[in-house]
């Protein structure tokens, strides 16, 4: 056998274990979140979404989960203009063997969510709302699904979390600080400049609270709640869907609110100041 046959078996055989190795994982490893062939579930069709449940998974939250498109849809008034693709799970080593997150749920880029088996256990026992979480992910997955792949990913992340969770009323609510709780944190001088989430500097942020993440996805609802309160909500919609064609959160909050995105977040934080000296 000549050398250029044996290099030529060598990389048949190097792609074929690749294409082994990428079908397997699309099917049933990491990457099923991405494949176009779906085994294993079963699919109930439902007036507002597609719920695909894994073979002796719970199917008692289908109807549940259904309703709660409609009621995201209204506040941000926009439409899917596709419907929401819902994954459950039969068993935690299932979703974790599926998926590429281990959170209890999880949005893909391609509007997919992951709805774990823990999650609807804590429901059940009352430890978290699974109305208030699906809608959480379902108005990330809205944004993303009007805004197209490229878009999406460019979105500002503090808008895209500060919406979901003031939209859910989810402040006060499990491991979320209530709204009085995210005040008394910031007139203690925690605070992350929006623009920071999920870039080296929230790494440089010192945050003393709780827990990180959900202060910072409170705070973030604060100044959304903030916008509505001084401005109207109707303004915070058109600077949300500006944003699904634009990327520049500072150039498009100043065409929508005629004010600089800096001095409306100091602004926000003189009136928290105010008002917990005041109380």
């Amino acid at each position: 056998m000549t050398r250029k046959k044996k290099i030529r078996i060598l990389i048949i055989g190097l792609l074929v274990t690749i294409f082994s190795v990428l079908t397997y994982e699309l099917l049933w490893g990491k990457l099923f979140s991405f494949s176009p062939i779906i085994i294993g579930f079963t699919k109930y069709e439902l007036p507002h979404s597609s719920v695909y449940v894994q073979n002796g998974g719970d199917i008692s939250n289908l109807t549940r989960i259904d309703t709660l498109i409609p009621i995201v849809e209204d506040f941000h008034e926009l439409t899917f203009s596709s419907k929401p693709k819902i994954f459950i799970f039969r068993d935690s080593i299932s979703f974790i063997g599926h998926s590429l997150s281990k959170a209890r749920f999880c949005v893909y880029p391609n509007g997919r969510l992951f709805i774990s088996p823990w999650a609807l256990k804590e429901d059940k026992e009352g430890k978290i709302s699974l109305e208030i979480y699906v809608r959480h992910e379902l108005s990330h997955s809205l944004i993303d699904q009007n805004a197209g792949l490229i878009n999406a990913f460019r979105y500002p992340q503090w808008l895209m979390e500060g919406i979901a969770v003031y939209s859910t009323n989810q402040m006060g609510t499990s491991f979320y600080p209530s709204k009085e709780e995210t005040y008394r944190y910031i007139y203690q001088g925690n605070f992350l400049q929006p623009l920071d989430f999920k870039t080296k500097n929230e790494d440089k942020t010192k945050l003393n609270v709780a827990y990180r993440i959900t202060f910072m996805y409170a705070e973030f609802a604060c100044i959304v709640d903030y916008l509505i309160e001084t401005y109207g909500k109707e303004k915070l919609l058109l600077f949300m869907k500006k944003l699904l064609i634009e990327s520049d959160n500072d150039k498009v909050f100043k065409e929508v609110y005629t004010i600089e995105f800096s001095q409306v977040i100091q602004n926000f934080r003189n009136q928290v100041i105010e008002y917990e000296k005041n109380k």
